[in-house]
C-alpha cells in the first residue's frame, strides 16, 4: 500500500477518534486540548460554549485558578466530613439553643441565627447571607388555682312555711367555728340539679306504695331539661334501677313495675345512692328519700351513713310517710325512723316533710321542687382554715329586711377540713 494512502488513512482514523471523545470531554467536564492536538482549535474556538452547556464558569484561560479552587473546596470537604463524624447533627425540629456551642474542634460555632458570609469553594466569590430560622423551647408553669372555696346552698321559709326569695348578700353572714367570715359568691340562679331517688318497696309500704310512685312520677315532671336523675329502689337490699337519665319517661316506666314486699334495707339505699352521687355531672346534689323510716335489714349501720353524708355535698330530703303515732313502733329500729330521717336532712343542709296521709305526696313533691330551684348559694374562703381533716362547723345567720316576720334559715351544718 502507498504511504501517501496510509499517511491519509491515519489521519482520518485521528480525527475520527477525537470527534468521537469531544461528547465525553462535555459530559465530564474535560475540555481540554493541547497544542499538538488535532481538535486544538477546534476546542478553542468552542471552548466557551461548551463550558457554559456544562455550567462551568471558568473559561479555558482561567482553568488552572478554577483548578486550584476546585483542589481547595475538596479539601474543605474532607474536613467537615471528619467533623460530622464527630458532631451528629440534631434531629428536625429539635430547638436550637441560641447560644454557641464547641464542636470537635474547639472553637466555637456562631450562633445558629447571626448572618454568615459563605465562600463558594470552586470560584471563591461570597455568597449572600443566609437567614437561619430558630424554635426557641416553651417552658411552661403549671396553672395554680385556689380550691379553697366552700359552697352553702341556703333555704330560707316563712313561720307559715312557705319560701322565701328575693334577699340579697347583705342580709347573709356566714360563721366558720364560730369566726364570721367575708361571703366572696352569691347567687339565687336555678341552676341544674342532680337528684337521686331512693324509693322504698318494702312490705311496710304495700298500702301507700301506689301513691307513693303517683308522688315521685309528680317530682319528674317540674323538673327543668338540664337535670337529671338517678332512682333506687330497696326492700331487703338496694336495687339501683336506672343510672343518672335526662329522660325521665325512661324512670316512670320502670318505677311502675316495682311491687312491694320483703323487709327495710333504709340505710344501705341511702349509702348507695351517696356513693352513686359521685358520678352526677352538675354542681348542685340532692337525694329525695321516700320511706316510712324504719329500717330492719341494714348491713350499714346509722353512725356508716351520718358520716358518709357528712363527707358528701349532697342536700337530703326526706318524705317520712308514717303512721299515726298511737300505732307507731312495731320495733325500735322502725320507732327511731322519723328521728334518723330528720337528722340525716338537717345535717346536709335538707328538710324532712312527716306525711300521714299518703293523699298529700303529691303536694309535699312538688314543693320540695319549688324549693330546690328557689335556694341562695353562698361562697366564702375561710379565713381561719386548718388543714387537719377535722369537722368544721358551719352557721348562716339572717338579718331580713325590716317588716318581715322570723324567718327559718335551712343550711349545712359543716364540712371536713381539707388535709393538704
Amino acid at each position: 500500500m502507498p504511504d501517501g494512502f496510509q499517511r491519509s488513512a491515519l489521519r482520518r482514523a485521528t480525527w475520527t477518534a477525537a470527534l468521537l471523545s469531544a461528547p465525553v470531554c462535555l459530559a465530564t467536564g474535560g475540555v481540554r486540548s493541547k497544542p499538538g492536538n488535532p481538535l486544538h482549535g477546534f476546542v478553542a474556538l468552542l471552548g466557551p460554549s461548551l463550558a457554559l452547556a456544562h455550567g462551568d464558569p471558568a473559561s479555558p484561560q482561567e482553568q488552572p485558578q478554577a483548578d486550584a479552587a476546585k483542589q481547595a473546596g475538596g479539601a474543605k470537604q474532607a474536613d467537615a466530613s471528619k467533623q460530622d463524624q464527630t458532631t451528629a447533627p440534631a434531629p428536625a425540629g429539635t430547638p436550637v439553643d441560641a447560644k454557641s456551642q464547641p464542636t470537635a474542634t474547639g472553637k466555637a460555632d456562631p450562633p445558629t441565627d447571626a448572618k454568615v458570609d459563605k465562600v463558594d469553594p470552586l470560584n471563591g466569590e461570597k455568597k449572600g447571607a443566609e437567614i437561619t430560622v430558630t424554635r426557641h423551647p416553651i417552658h411552661t408553669t403549671p396553672i395554680q388555682v385556689d380550691v379553697n372555696l366552700v359552697v352553702v346552698n341556703v333555704t330560707v321559709t316563712d313561720p307559715y312555711d312557705r319560701i322565701v326569695t328575693g334577699l340579697d348578700q347583705e342580709n347573709f353572714a356566714v360563721y366558720d367555728e364560730k369566726v364570721s367570715q367575708r361571703i366572696v359568691a352569691f347567687s339565687t340562679e336555678d341552676a341544674p340539679i342532680s337528684v337521686g331517688m331512693i324509693f322504698d318497696s318494702s312490705g311496710s309500704m304495700s298500702d301507700k306504695i301506689e301513691k307513693s310512685k303517683e308522688a315521685a312520677l309528680q317530682f319528674f315532671k317540674t323538673s327543668n331539661p338540664q337535670d337529671e336523675f338517678m332512682l333506687i329502689n330497696f326492700n331487703e337490699r338496694p336495687n339501683l334501677i336506672s343510672a343518672f337519665t335526662s329522660k325521665f319517661e325512661n324512670l316512670e316506666d320502670r318505677l311502675i313495675t316495682v311491687r312491694a314486699g320483703g323487709k327495710t334495707a333504709l340505710l344501705d339505699a341511702i349509702y348507695l345512692g351517696l356513693s352513686e352521687m359521685k358520678k352526677a355531672t352538675t354542681n348542685r346534689k340532692a337525694l329525695l328519700v321516700i320511706s316510712d323510716g324504719g329500717d330492719n335489714h341494714s348491713r350499714y349501720t346509722e353512725r356508716d351513713v351520718k358520716k358518709a353524708v357528712k363527707e358528701a355535698d349532697v342536700e337530703i330530703y326526706a318524705v317520712g310517710i308514717f303512721e299515726p303515732l298511737s300505732s307507731r313502733g312495731r320495733t325500735t329500729e322502725e320507732a327511731g325512723g322519723p328521728g334518723l330521717l330528720s337528722e340525716l336532712a338537717e345535717v346536709s343542709g335538707g328538710r324532712m316533710f312527716s306525711v300521714e296521709d299518703p293523699n298529700e305526696l303529691p303536694d309535699i313533691m312538688e314543693k320540695i321542687s319549688i324549693e330546690l330551684r328557689n335556694q341562695y348559694v353562698i361562697g366564702y374562703k375561710p379565713s381561719n382554715l386548718v388543714r387537719d381533716g377535722r369537722w368544721r362547723r358551719i352557721k348562716v345567720k339572717l338579718s331580713p329586711p325590716k317588716g318581715l316576720p322570723p324567718l327559718q334559715v335551712y343550711a349545712r351544718t359543716g364540712y371536713y377540713a381539707p388535709t393538704q
